[in-house]
């Protein structure tokens, strides 16, 4: 077996109002002055000026990522020339970019997540979009991570749900990367048994989640990083990545502007179908999340939920359920309503 370099973060701080203590953990880990805080404009205002308060006495400069293309990962990497380290403040696409960014300089990334939406917070992989495609690239795992409960529970209930639905997700994708582990597949027993405790720990606590509980976030955050810590361990993102990011991948080149876990929540219900698991169970528990089960609450027309399931298999080369039943357009569109999402 080829060796693999596991990647893990040296420090994790979970609690409230910890972000005002960076310029502390920032210290401890050894930094040097000039780091780069990148955010967008809502969590610069959010976070990002706390941020760059606490590390006043490193001379810290400040940037706004603008989206999540290949432009501006090309972009911020130039300007990250010269710093120290890169901190992202924010959701997906600015934790994206800074990864990607600190990858190519060579750099320490921090992450300093606003929302519990995605299981991307530690993973060595980012997601950009380059023309109406999305790809996986590989990127610089954080060294720390700061996860200030307050702030994660004030984010918008839509981003909640998302990254809840997001970790519900890899209970499909755990089947799929079983499916592929018989055909000769390198897997890993320890990372797919993080990925699928992460989904049942948010299962679990679907309803705390919805009222924003202080215990419900801080599950669905701690699920989110050892889903992340389980694709760092297999080196890929397939622990949590099957059949239902396929079809999530598959509504993002048809034009969907849904948020990407809404759209893998939703692709796992089918696709859990398809592998003849519990799907209403995956439905169920989706919904006591408040998130999207159904392509009217996704904000998708039918049609494109059955040419994104029928466009899926070809998205990537990965074995999942779809290569063992492919579907046409009449076996997609009999998937999408006996499930229910059309």
């Amino acid at each position: 077996m080829e060796p693999h370099i596991l990647e893990l973060p040296r420090r994790v701080v979970v609690g409230k109002g910890v972000i005002d203590g960076i310029g502390r953990d920032y210290e401890i880990l050894g930094l040097s002055e000039r780091p780069l805080i990148l955010a967008d404009d809502a969590t610069l205002k959010i976070a990002g000026e706390r941020v760059a308060a606490s590390l006043s006495r490193f001379s810290p400069a400040k940037e706004i990522v603008r989206d999540s293309t290949t432009e501006e990962a090309e972009r911020i990497s130039g300007l990250a020339a010269g710093h120290s380290c890169i901190i992202s403040v924010g959701g997906g696409r600015v934790i994206d970019i800074g990864k990607v960014a600190a990858f190519r300089n060579g750099l320490p990334f921090i992450s300093v997540p606003t929302a519990p939406s995605h299981d991307g917070i530690a993973s060595e992989r980012a997601s950009l979009t380059h023309g109406n495609s999305k790809a996986s690239v590989r990127a610089r795992p954080p060294l720390a991570i700061i996860a200030d409960i307050r702030i994660l529970m004030s984010a918008p209930h839509r981003l909640i749900a998302s990254g809840s639905a997001d970790a519900i997700s890899n209970l499909t994708a755990f089947q799929d990367w079983n499916l592929a582990r018989d055909r000769g597949e390198y897997y890993s027993r320890y990372a797919a048994s993080l990925a699928m405790f992460s989904a049942e720990i948010v299962i679990d606590s679907a309803g705390l989640i919805r009222e924003r509980k202080e215990r419900g976030i801080r599950n669905l955050m701690e699920a989110l990083l050892t889903s992340s810590i389980s694709m760092s361990m297999a080196g890929s993102s397939r622990p949590a990545s099957g059949s239902e990011h396929a079809f999530s991948h598959a509504l993002d080149s048809l034009g969907s502007k849904a948020l990407h876990g809404e759209q893998c929540g939703v692709g796992s219900i089918m696709m859990a179908s398809l592998q003849g698991g519990d799907w209403k169970r995956i439905r169920d528990a989706l919904k006591e999340a408040g998130a999207p089960v159904t392509a009217r609450e996704l904000g998708v027309p039918d049609g494109l939920v059955v040419e994104a399931l029928v466009k899926a298999r070809g998205v990537r080369e990965r074995y999942t359920i779809l290569n063992e039943k492919p579907l046409d357009e009449e076996r997609a569109r009999e998937l999408a309503r006996a499930t229910g999402v059309i």
